[in-house]
C-alpha cells in the first residue's frame, strides 16, 4: 500500500478534551475553559473537539460525556463535537443510542460517536456504573453491533432507539492496541488509535487496520486519526516547564494517587523519584508528546505524519494555565495557515 506524503497542511487536525479540573479550582471552571477553547478553535479551523469519558478522576470533569458534548455543541456553531470516547462496556447500548440520537437531533450534522472498550476506571467504579460485573470488554463486538442496528433504518431490535433510528451517527472505534483496530477494520469504520498514552502499539495498529480493512457503507477507505500531545509556547524552555503539569498527572496515575492537575515545577526530581520520571519517557515519548516553540512542533508534527501517514491528528495538551493551554492550541493553528 502506498502513501503520498501528507503534512498537516493538508489534513485535519482535532481536539482532544479531557476537561482538566486543575489544583485550587472545580468543575465548573474546567467547564468554563472547555467551553473557551472550543470556540477559540473552531475559529482557528480545528475540525472535531472531543471529549473522553473518565469516572472517579479528580483531575478529569468529562464523566457525564454526552451531557458536556451537548453544552459544548450548543456553544458552537459548525465544528464537529464527540466523545473520544464513550467506554461501552460502562453502558446499556440502548440508552448510549438514545443520548447520541438526542444529540445528533440537536446538532445535525456535528456528532461523533467514538467508543472505546476499556473501562476507563478501576473495579469498584465499574461496579458502580453498572451494577454489575457480567459486561466484560469481551463482549464489546456484540455491543458496537447493537448500536448499529439502533442506528439503522430498520432495526432488528424489537427496541427502538427513539431519537436514535435512522440517524447517520458516524462511530469510530478507539484504541491503545491491536484489538480495536482490527474490529474497525473488520467493520469498516474510522479509527482512533491513542498514540499519546500507548506509542509502543502505534505501528501493529496501523498495520493491521490498513492490511485488514474491509469498506463499509460508512467508509471505503481506511481513515487514521492518531493522538498525539502537544505542548507549546513561545520559547522551548517554558514549554518544557509547562510539560511538568502533564508529567506529574502520568506519574500520580501510575501510582494509583490521580490528583487534580498540578502547577508546573522548575524541577520533577524534587518530586519524583528516578525510576518514577524514567517511566515518562516510555509513555509520552517524543515523537507523540511534542513540547516547544512553534518551530520545535512544526518539526515534530510533520515527522510524525510523515512516518504514519496519517489522515487527521487529535491534539490533547494538558496545560494548567488556561491562557497557556489557549495560547499552545493558537500556535499550532498559526502553523495551519
Amino acid at each position: 500500500m502506498s502513501f503520498h506524503a501528507k503534512t498537516f497542511h493538508n489534513i485535519p487536525l482535532s481536539v482532544l478534551d479531557l476537561a482538566p479540573i486543575n489544583e485550587g479550582s472545580n468543575p465548573a471552571e474546567s467547564f468554563q475553559n472547555s467551553v473557551d477553547i472550543a470556540q477559540q478553535v473552531e475559529k482557528w479551523g480545528f475540525n472535531r473537539y472531543w471529549l473522553a469519558e473518565h469516572h472517579n478522576m479528580p483531575g478529569i470533569a468529562s464523566s457525564a460525556t454526552s451531557v458536556i458534548i451537548g453544552h459544548i455543541a450548543g456553544k458552537t456553531k459548525h465544528i464537529r463535537v464527540g466523545a473520544g470516547g464513550v467506554m461501552l462496556p460502562n453502558h446499556a447500548t440502548l440508552v448510549i443510542a438514545e443520548q447520541f440520537g438526542t444529540l445528533e437531533s440537536l446538532y445535525p450534522g456535528r456528532i461523533d460517536l467514538g467508543l472505546g472498550r476499556a473501562p476507563g476506571s478501576d473495579q469498584a467504579t465499574a461496579y458502580a456504573l453498572r451494577r454489575t460485573l457480567n459486561m466484560s470488554v469481551e463482549d464489546f463486538p456484540m455491543q458496537v453491533n447493537e448500536l448499529q442496528d439502533y442506528f439503522s433504518d430498520e432495526p432488528v431490535s424489537r427496541v427502538k432507539a427513539v431519537p436514535g433510528q435512522g440517524l447517520n451517527i458516524p462511530i469510530w472505534l478507539l484504541g491503545s492496541s491491536g484489538f480495536s483496530a482490527q474490529l474497525a477494520a473488520q467493520k469498516g469504520l474510522p479509527f482512533s488509535f491513542a498514540s499519546h498514552f500507548a506509542p509502543g502499539y502505534l505501528s501493529q495498529a496501523l498495520h493491521l487496520y490498513r492490511e485488514q480493512f474491509q469498506p463499509s457503507e460508512q467508509l471505503q477507505k481506511p481513515y487514521v486519526m492518531l493522538g498525539v500531545n502537544v505542548i507549546a509556547a513561545d520559547t522551548n524552555e517554558e514549554a518544557k516547564r509547562i510539560a511538568t503539569s502533564q508529567q506529574q498527572q502520568f506519574i500520580n496515575i501510575r501510582k494509583g494517587k490521580p490528583t487534580k492537575l498540578q502547577p508546573p515545577v522548575d524541577n520533577l526530581e524534587e518530586l519524583f523519584s528516578p525510576l518514577e520520571i524514567a517511566a515518562i519517557g516510555e509513555a509520552l515519548d517524543s515523537r507523540t508528546t511534542i513540547v516547544g516553540d512553534k518551530e520545535t512542533v512544526k518539526q515534530g508534527l510533520e515527522s510524525f505524519i510523515n512516518d504514519t501517514k496519517a489522515d487527521e491528528l487529535i491534539i490533547s495538551s494538558q496545560i494548567y494555565n488556561h491562557e497557556d493551554r489557549l495560547r499552545s492550541y493558537e500556535i499550532i493553528a498559526e502553523l495551519m495557515l
